[in-house]
Protein backbone atom coordinates (compact mmCIF):
# COMPACT_ATOMS: atom_id res chain seq x y z
CA UNK A 1 0.00 0.00 0.00
CA UNK A 2 1.40 3.70 -0.70
CA UNK A 3 1.97 6.26 1.30
CA UNK A 4 -1.19 7.81 0.12
CA UNK A 5 -3.62 5.08 0.27
CA UNK A 6 -2.53 4.57 3.51
CA UNK A 7 -2.96 8.11 4.58
CA UNK A 8 -6.86 7.86 3.03
CA UNK A 9 -7.54 4.36 4.79
CA UNK A 10 -6.64 5.52 8.40
CA UNK A 11 -9.04 8.90 7.86
CA UNK A 12 -11.76 6.60 6.17
CA UNK A 13 -10.93 4.34 9.81
CA UNK A 14 -11.15 7.62 11.59
CA UNK A 15 -14.22 9.36 10.28
CA UNK A 16 -16.52 6.56 8.74
CA UNK A 17 -17.79 5.01 11.80
CA UNK A 18 -18.54 8.48 13.07
CA UNK A 19 -20.35 9.62 9.87
CA UNK A 20 -22.74 6.34 9.78
CA UNK A 21 -23.52 7.16 14.01
CA UNK A 22 -24.78 10.61 12.59
CA UNK A 23 -26.67 9.36 9.93
CA UNK A 24 -27.93 6.12 12.67
CA UNK A 25 -29.65 9.89 13.48
CA UNK A 26 -32.10 8.49 11.16
CA UNK A 27 -33.80 6.33 13.79
CA UNK A 28 -34.61 9.04 16.38
CA UNK A 29 -37.32 11.78 15.46
CA UNK A 30 -36.61 12.93 11.90
CA UNK A 31 -39.39 10.90 10.25
CA UNK A 32 -43.08 10.53 11.06
CA UNK A 33 -44.13 7.38 8.95
CA UNK A 34 -42.81 3.85 9.71
CA UNK A 35 -42.34 2.88 5.92
CA UNK A 36 -40.70 5.51 4.90
CA UNK A 37 -38.79 5.66 7.45
CA UNK A 38 -37.94 1.85 6.66
CA UNK A 39 -37.31 3.10 3.34
CA UNK A 40 -35.05 6.02 3.79
CA UNK A 41 -32.68 4.41 6.46
CA UNK A 42 -32.45 1.27 4.10
CA UNK A 43 -30.46 2.95 1.61
CA UNK A 44 -29.10 5.52 3.67
CA UNK A 45 -27.22 2.35 5.61
CA UNK A 46 -27.09 0.06 2.86
CA UNK A 47 -22.87 0.86 3.13
CA UNK A 48 -21.23 3.53 0.63
CA UNK A 49 -17.72 5.33 0.68
CA UNK A 50 -18.91 8.58 2.36
CA UNK A 51 -16.76 10.19 0.32
CA UNK A 52 -18.49 13.07 -0.24
CA UNK A 53 -18.84 13.74 3.49
CA UNK A 54 -15.23 12.67 4.32
CA UNK A 55 -13.88 15.42 1.78
CA UNK A 56 -15.57 17.84 3.50
CA UNK A 57 -13.80 16.88 6.60
CA UNK A 58 -10.34 16.48 5.26
CA UNK A 59 -10.69 20.33 4.34
CA UNK A 60 -11.92 21.23 8.09
CA UNK A 61 -8.91 18.87 9.37
CA UNK A 62 -6.88 20.13 6.99
CA UNK A 63 -7.31 23.41 8.17
CA UNK A 64 -8.35 23.28 12.09
CA UNK A 65 -8.01 20.13 13.23
CA UNK A 66 -11.07 18.02 14.52
CA UNK A 67 -14.72 18.60 13.48
CA UNK A 68 -16.99 19.43 16.04
CA UNK A 69 -20.39 17.33 16.43
CA UNK A 70 -22.09 19.99 14.47
CA UNK A 71 -19.65 20.15 11.50
CA UNK A 72 -20.05 16.01 11.08
CA UNK A 73 -23.86 16.97 11.15
CA UNK A 74 -23.52 19.54 8.22
CA UNK A 75 -20.94 17.21 6.50
CA UNK A 76 -23.25 14.24 6.86
CA UNK A 77 -26.02 16.07 5.59
CA UNK A 78 -24.19 15.78 2.24
CA UNK A 79 -24.52 11.81 2.54
CA UNK A 80 -28.48 12.36 3.00
CA UNK A 81 -28.44 13.77 -0.41
CA UNK A 82 -26.45 12.01 -2.49
CA UNK A 83 -28.38 8.54 -1.19
CA UNK A 84 -31.75 10.16 -2.47
CA UNK A 85 -29.96 10.85 -6.23
CA UNK A 86 -28.83 7.42 -6.30
CA UNK A 87 -32.94 6.26 -5.27
CA UNK A 88 -34.00 8.33 -7.95
CA UNK A 89 -31.29 7.21 -10.33
CA UNK A 90 -31.98 3.82 -9.88
CA UNK A 91 -35.89 4.16 -10.65
CA UNK A 92 -37.38 2.31 -13.96
CA UNK A 93 -38.17 5.91 -15.19
CA UNK A 94 -34.29 6.66 -14.84
CA UNK A 95 -32.06 4.19 -14.94
CA UNK A 96 -34.22 1.06 -13.70
CA UNK A 97 -31.29 -0.46 -11.65
CA UNK A 98 -32.62 -3.20 -9.35
CA UNK A 99 -28.38 -3.77 -7.50
CA UNK A 100 -27.27 -1.35 -5.58
CA UNK A 101 -23.93 -0.94 -3.39
CA UNK A 102 -24.80 -4.77 -3.62
CA UNK A 103 -28.06 -5.66 -2.53
CA UNK A 104 -31.64 -4.56 -4.11
CA UNK A 105 -32.36 -1.10 -4.85
CA UNK A 106 -34.64 1.32 -3.31
CA UNK A 107 -37.99 0.71 -6.22
CA UNK A 108 -37.09 -3.28 -5.67
CA UNK A 109 -37.46 -3.41 -2.22
CA UNK A 110 -40.01 -0.92 -1.36
CA UNK A 111 -41.65 -0.45 -4.74
CA UNK A 112 -41.69 2.84 -7.15
CA UNK A 113 -43.51 4.94 -5.14
CA UNK A 114 -42.50 4.51 -2.21
CA UNK A 115 -38.70 4.89 -3.20
CA UNK A 116 -39.60 7.90 -4.89
CA UNK A 117 -40.89 9.46 -1.40
CA UNK A 118 -38.05 8.11 0.42
CA UNK A 119 -35.87 10.08 -2.33
CA UNK A 120 -37.78 13.12 -1.79
CA UNK A 121 -37.87 12.74 2.28
CA UNK A 122 -34.01 12.45 1.97
CA UNK A 123 -33.52 15.54 0.07
CA UNK A 124 -35.22 17.68 2.19
CA UNK A 125 -34.28 16.34 5.19
CA UNK A 126 -30.73 16.99 3.82
CA UNK A 127 -31.38 21.01 4.33
CA UNK A 128 -33.42 20.61 7.53
CA UNK A 129 -29.95 18.66 8.85
CA UNK A 130 -27.87 21.89 7.44
CA UNK A 131 -30.32 24.35 9.47
CA UNK A 132 -30.27 22.40 12.70
CA UNK A 133 -26.34 21.50 12.79
CA UNK A 134 -24.50 23.52 15.47
CA UNK A 135 -22.22 25.99 13.30
CA UNK A 136 -22.31 29.57 13.10
CA UNK A 137 -25.78 30.85 11.09
CA UNK A 138 -23.98 32.72 8.11
CA UNK A 139 -22.47 29.27 7.39
CA UNK A 140 -25.65 27.51 7.50
CA UNK A 141 -26.65 30.00 4.60
CA UNK A 142 -23.48 29.51 2.84
CA UNK A 143 -24.19 25.61 2.42
CA UNK A 144 -27.60 26.20 2.22
CA UNK A 145 -27.00 28.55 -0.84
CA UNK A 146 -24.36 26.38 -2.52
CA UNK A 147 -25.66 22.88 -2.03
CA UNK A 148 -29.37 24.41 -3.36
CA UNK A 149 -27.22 25.27 -6.55
CA UNK A 150 -24.73 22.33 -6.61
CA UNK A 151 -27.78 19.86 -6.43
CA UNK A 152 -30.63 21.85 -8.49
CA UNK A 153 -31.46 22.49 -11.81
CA UNK A 154 -27.64 24.32 -13.04
CA UNK A 155 -25.82 21.51 -11.09
CA UNK A 156 -26.91 17.85 -10.57
CA UNK A 157 -30.45 17.48 -12.01
CA UNK A 158 -29.35 19.36 -15.03
CA UNK A 159 -26.38 17.16 -15.35
CA UNK A 160 -29.08 14.12 -15.32
CA UNK A 161 -31.38 15.75 -18.07
CA UNK A 162 -28.17 16.46 -20.25
CA UNK A 163 -27.51 12.25 -19.67
CA UNK A 164 -30.90 11.22 -20.40
CA UNK A 165 -31.58 13.67 -23.43
CA UNK A 166 -28.44 12.69 -24.47
CA UNK A 167 -29.14 9.14 -24.95
CA UNK A 168 -28.14 7.58 -28.51
CA UNK A 169 -26.11 10.97 -29.27
CA UNK A 170 -22.35 11.29 -29.82
CA UNK A 171 -21.43 14.27 -27.46
CA UNK A 172 -18.56 16.55 -28.01
CA UNK A 173 -15.50 16.28 -25.04
CA UNK A 174 -16.15 19.63 -24.29
CA UNK A 175 -19.96 18.19 -23.86
CA UNK A 176 -19.37 15.32 -22.36
CA UNK A 177 -17.27 17.09 -19.77
CA UNK A 178 -19.76 19.43 -18.96
CA UNK A 179 -22.42 16.83 -18.35
CA UNK A 180 -20.15 14.90 -15.80
CA UNK A 181 -19.26 18.35 -13.93
CA UNK A 182 -22.98 18.80 -13.64
CA UNK A 183 -24.30 15.34 -12.89
CA UNK A 184 -21.03 14.17 -10.99
CA UNK A 185 -19.03 16.83 -10.05
CA UNK A 186 -20.96 19.36 -8.87
CA UNK A 187 -21.65 17.65 -5.13
CA UNK A 188 -17.51 16.75 -4.76
CA UNK A 189 -17.15 20.60 -5.52
CA UNK A 190 -20.03 21.36 -2.84
CA UNK A 191 -17.97 18.95 -0.52
CA UNK A 192 -15.18 20.87 -0.83
CA UNK A 193 -16.44 23.80 -0.41
CA UNK A 194 -19.03 23.10 2.77
CA UNK A 195 -15.49 22.33 4.03
CA UNK A 196 -13.89 25.50 2.82
CA UNK A 197 -17.06 27.62 4.21
CA UNK A 198 -16.75 26.18 7.92
CA UNK A 199 -13.12 26.28 8.13
CA UNK A 200 -13.39 29.85 7.02
CA UNK A 201 -10.62 29.33 4.34
CA UNK A 202 -9.40 32.53 2.60
CA UNK A 203 -10.91 33.07 -0.79
CA UNK A 204 -7.07 33.05 -2.64
CA UNK A 205 -6.22 29.11 -1.09
CA UNK A 206 -10.42 28.35 -1.65
CA UNK A 207 -10.21 29.33 -5.04
CA UNK A 208 -7.30 26.77 -5.74
CA UNK A 209 -9.42 23.72 -3.44
CA UNK A 210 -12.53 24.27 -5.50
CA UNK A 211 -10.22 23.48 -8.86
CA UNK A 212 -9.04 20.62 -6.95
CA UNK A 213 -12.61 19.66 -6.40
CA UNK A 214 -13.22 20.07 -9.87
CA UNK A 215 -10.86 17.91 -11.21
CA UNK A 216 -11.43 15.26 -8.36
CA UNK A 217 -14.80 15.32 -10.09
CA UNK A 218 -13.86 14.35 -13.22
CA UNK A 219 -11.55 11.79 -12.59
CA UNK A 220 -14.36 9.85 -10.39
CA UNK A 221 -17.01 10.25 -12.99
CA UNK A 222 -14.04 8.80 -15.83
CA UNK A 223 -13.17 6.19 -13.54
CA UNK A 224 -16.70 5.12 -12.48
CA UNK A 225 -17.52 4.64 -16.64
CA UNK A 226 -13.64 3.29 -17.08
CA UNK A 227 -15.07 0.67 -13.97
CA UNK A 228 -18.29 0.26 -15.92
CA UNK A 229 -16.24 -1.56 -18.35
CA UNK A 230 -13.51 -3.29 -16.72
CA UNK A 231 -15.22 -4.66 -13.42
CA UNK A 232 -17.82 -7.35 -12.83
CA UNK A 233 -21.00 -6.55 -10.37
CA UNK A 234 -19.86 -8.54 -7.87
CA UNK A 235 -16.68 -6.08 -7.61
CA UNK A 236 -18.83 -2.84 -7.85
CA UNK A 237 -22.06 -3.68 -6.06
CA UNK A 238 -24.30 -2.49 -9.15
CA UNK A 239 -24.50 -3.54 -12.74
CA UNK A 240 -21.97 -3.29 -14.78
CA UNK A 241 -21.88 -3.16 -19.24
CA UNK A 242 -24.91 -0.70 -18.75
CA UNK A 243 -24.04 2.14 -20.54
CA UNK A 244 -22.87 0.92 -23.43
CA UNK A 245 -25.95 -1.25 -24.39
CA UNK A 246 -28.42 2.09 -23.09
CA UNK A 247 -26.33 3.95 -25.72
CA UNK A 248 -24.90 6.38 -22.91
CA UNK A 249 -22.25 9.05 -23.57
CA UNK A 250 -18.62 7.83 -21.80
CA UNK A 251 -14.95 8.22 -22.12
CA UNK A 252 -14.21 4.58 -22.47
CA UNK A 253 -17.14 5.06 -25.47
CA UNK A 254 -14.93 7.92 -27.14
CA UNK A 255 -11.48 6.89 -25.99
CA UNK A 256 -10.94 3.14 -25.54
CA UNK A 257 -10.07 1.82 -22.29
CA UNK A 258 -6.47 3.01 -22.88
CA UNK A 259 -7.67 5.93 -23.92
CA UNK A 260 -9.67 6.66 -21.14
CA UNK A 261 -6.78 5.74 -18.84
CA UNK A 262 -4.36 8.22 -19.94
CA UNK A 263 -7.42 10.91 -19.77
CA UNK A 264 -7.32 9.46 -16.09
CA UNK A 265 -3.95 9.96 -15.03
CA UNK A 266 -3.74 13.88 -16.29
CA UNK A 267 -6.78 14.49 -14.84
CA UNK A 268 -5.15 13.38 -11.51
CA UNK A 269 -2.71 15.43 -12.19
CA UNK A 270 -4.01 18.74 -12.84
CA UNK A 271 -5.91 17.44 -9.29
CA UNK A 272 -2.80 17.27 -7.71
CA UNK A 273 -0.98 20.12 -8.82
CA UNK A 274 -3.54 22.25 -7.78
CA UNK A 275 -2.57 21.22 -4.13
CA UNK A 276 0.75 21.59 -4.50
CA UNK A 277 0.34 24.99 -6.10
CA UNK A 278 -1.46 25.73 -2.38
CA UNK A 279 1.64 24.44 -0.58
CA UNK A 280 3.78 26.74 -1.94
CA UNK A 281 1.83 29.54 -1.73
CA UNK A 282 0.83 28.99 2.18
CA UNK A 283 3.18 26.38 3.41
CA UNK A 284 -0.02 24.12 4.77
CA UNK A 285 0.07 20.25 4.11
CA UNK A 286 -2.27 19.00 1.76
CA UNK A 287 -1.23 15.72 2.06
CA UNK A 288 -4.29 14.29 3.91
CA UNK A 289 -6.52 15.81 0.52
CA UNK A 290 -3.94 14.65 -2.14
CA UNK A 291 -3.91 11.30 -0.38
CA UNK A 292 -7.62 11.48 -2.00
CA UNK A 293 -6.31 10.55 -5.73
CA UNK A 294 -5.03 7.43 -4.39
CA UNK A 295 -9.02 6.22 -5.00
CA UNK A 296 -7.86 5.83 -8.65
CA UNK A 297 -5.15 3.99 -8.24
CA UNK A 298 -5.65 1.49 -5.65
CA UNK A 299 -8.01 -0.67 -7.92
CA UNK A 300 -6.14 -0.20 -10.95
Amino acid sequence: MSEASSILKDFENQYVPQINRVLQGLNEDWIDQPILQAAMTYSVTAGGKRLRPLLTLAVLQTYQDQPTSGQLMAASALELLHTYSLIHDDLPAMDNDDLRRGVATNHVKFGAGMATLAGDGLLTLAFEWLSNADVPAEQQLAMIRALSHAAGSVGMVAGQAQDISSEHQQLKIEQLAKLHRQKTGALLHYAVEAGCIMADVKEVERQHLLKFADQFGLAYQIYDDLLDVTSTAEELGKKTHKDAGEEKNTYPGLFGVEGTEQRLRQVVSDAESQLAALNRLTGRDYSLLNAFCSYFRMKE
